[in-house]
């Protein structure tokens, strides 16, 4: 056996050396003895008991430690998980709040351009014009989709990390305003078209009025006695109602409603003004208004009308609308035809051959009232014309001049 089997041998008997254990107990001795082998057994079972207490001990110490961090990493993600609730709700209130106020702000400029629409159909209905513009409609029902849409995705966009959304929603949002802005622009438009209209219509008017050689002033007076269609004035304020969300476009609406008024009502007067022939066929003018030779006494004498020469029974016509007043004979006119035209116009037809119209009975332009003849105090065959307003002739040639201006 080498040196070092010897030293560990030697070592060996010292530390466990053969031992016995006595016992007394009721007067007897007993022992127990206890071999090396044994003494090791029992080293090692010791030691094997002592390393596990020491582990047991360790790892109950280190996992209430993970335990306690643990329970710390919940509490934590709990009071996060409830700032971010708070928060995620915050948001939602605040994302309500504001729908409804875009809400509101949207129903409201709905209704104002409902109101501006009616208020534009009934300027364009009076001033007898065609279907509105589609650039005038309201705004579309489907806004309200667009305005919800464009809400909720405005909240979303604050809640995610993205703000892809929340510019989608500005662009939105500011395509709904541009687009309100374009209506109110092309509504703008429409009322300075239709002022334009009105005011170039007027002064169409007034030019072919003014070569009736009738005095404007007199024409378009008001004066008791005067008869024609009724005018009435469009009521913008029955649309626009009280309460103006945009006083400048009642003003402006109202301002374009007199211009149309105007118009309208110059438009009927000169619907009335007897401008077009007397003769239905190819005629000739014979004889003018005024100063003339008297063909039977050959002194000079005031002529009050215009005579038209054609062929016998040729037909004449009424030159405006209106209602027979006279149809009968009248002294040195032969058979005569007198019709109302009503703003005080009238006009006589005599010499017919032929009355082809009854007292009271209505006319239209161009319908045949009489023959040409030569009844009453004439030469020959011709129609002998006048036109009257309020009681007194003038020169019918003006208002045949001024007939060939009219527009319908």
């Amino acid at each position: 056996m080498s040196q070092f089997g010897t030293r560990a041998r030697n070592l060996f008997e010292r530390a466990f050396p053969e031992r016995q254990i006595y016992h007394r107990s009721g007067g007897s001795v007993r022992y127990v003895s206890l071999s090396p082998s044994k003494q090791v057994l029992l080293a090692l079972g010791a030691v094997g008991i002592a390393g596990w207490c020491a582990y047991a001990t360790v790892n109950v110490v280190l996992s209430g430690q993970m335990m306690a961090q643990q329970d710390h990493e919940v509490e934590r993600l709990e009071q996060k998980y409830e700032r971010f609730l708070r928060t995620a709700r915050a948001r939602e209130a605040a994302a309500r709040a504001q729908l409804e106020e875009r809400t509101v702000a949207f129903d409201r400029a709905t209704e104002e351009f409902e109101r501006r629409h009616e208020t534009l159909k009934l300027l364009l209905d009076f001033a007898g014009g065609s279907s509105l513009s589609a650039s005038a409609r309201p705004v579309n029902s489907d806004g309200d989709k667009v305005l919800m849409q464009a809400s909720i995705e405005e909240a979303d966009a604050r809640e995610s990390r993205s703000s892809a959304n929340a510019q989608a929603y500005q662009v939105q949002t500011v395509s709904f305003r541009g687009r309100i802005e374009k209506l109110r622009d092309e509504q703008n438009d429409f009322l300075t078209q239709a002022e334009d209209n009105a005011v170039k219509r007027t002064e169409e008017i007034r030019g072919v009025l003014r070569m009736t050689g009738v005095g404007f002033t007199r024409l378009t007076a008001a004066d008791g006695g005067v008869g024609g269609p009724e005018i009435p004035i469009v009521d913008v304020s029955a649309v626009l109602g009280d309460n103006q969300t945009d006083p400048e476009f009642s003003q402006r609406v109202r301002q374009v409603a007199a211009r149309v008024t105007e118009a309208r009502r110059l438009q009927q007067l000169v619907n009335v003004v007897p401008l077009g022939p007397p003769v239905g066929v190819d005629y000739r003018e014979t004889s003018g208004y005024g100063i003339r030779r008297d063909p039977f006494t050959g002194r000079t004498a005031f002529h009050s009308g215009l005579d038209f020469a054609a062929f016998q029974r040729a037909p004449v016509i009424s030159t405006s609308p209106g209602e027979v007043t006279f149809a009968n004979v009248k002294s040195g006119y032969g058979y005569t035809v007198e019709v109302d035209h009503g703003f005080g116009f009238k006009t006589r037809y005599a010499h017919l051959d032929k009355i082809n119209v009854t007292l009271g009975q209505k006319v239209v332009i161009g319908q045949t009232i009489g023959l040409m003849g030569s009844t009453g105090r004439s030469t020959g065959t011709h129609l002998h014309y006048e036109v009257w307003f309020r009681d007194k002739p003038y020169d019918p040639i003006n208002f045949l001049r001024a007939g060939r201006y009219r527009s319908s």
